[in-house]
């Protein structure tokens, strides 16, 4: 069996959270490291564009933070789940992946969802979304977008997000 080729990643993982609150701490243990850098890698492997490397920065952040990242860069006055930000595409990708932690909590929770798989699933939607996909231009494209997000989560192992 071969083993697929990654592109290399240099990866930080970031919590903004300067309190030592409980909640937190739960979304610390869902979210280690090595699963952040493995939902990521197999995201890359889906590039529209051949990719030497990707240096990735992951922050997660409370609320508060989430909605005044939210109203400044897309004049939307809340905390949304996950923001991109994409600065470069190759043949080195660069992107910043803002992730609330309250907001996905509560998603899966609503969902029904155990809370490392809802991170798992983000963080995937979100490196997609910094190599070019966007399911906000076209029915088609969401389609596509979340077909190949059920794809990367079934081969980290999770089930699909969408299949309700």
């Amino acid at each position: 069996m071969n083993r697929q080729a990654y592109p290399e990643l240099t990866l930080s993982l970031q919590w903004a959270n300067p309190r030592k609150d409980v909640a937190f701490a739960a979304h610390r243990l869902a979210l280690p490291r090595h699963l952040a850098a493995k939902a990521i890698r197999h995201a890359l492997a889906h590039s529209k564009t051949p990719l030497q490397a990707a240096e990735i920065t992951v922050r997660v952040v409370d609320t508060e933070e989430g909605r005044a990242l939210n109203q400044q860069y897309r004049a939307k006055d809340y905390a949304t789940n996950v923001l991109t930000f994409d600065y470069a595409l190759a043949p080195v990708l660069l992107a910043d992946l803002v992730l609330c932690a309250p907001v996905l909590a509560r998603e899966a929770l609503e969902q029904s969802k155990d809370l490392r798989a809802h991170w798992m699933h983000l963080l995937v939607h979100g490196t997609l979304h910094a190599m070019g996909y966007d399911h906000e231009q076209s029915q088609q494209e969401a389609q596509r977008m979340e077909a190949l997000e059920a794809l990367v989560l079934q081969g980290l192992g999770y089930a699909d997000p969408y299949d309700a």
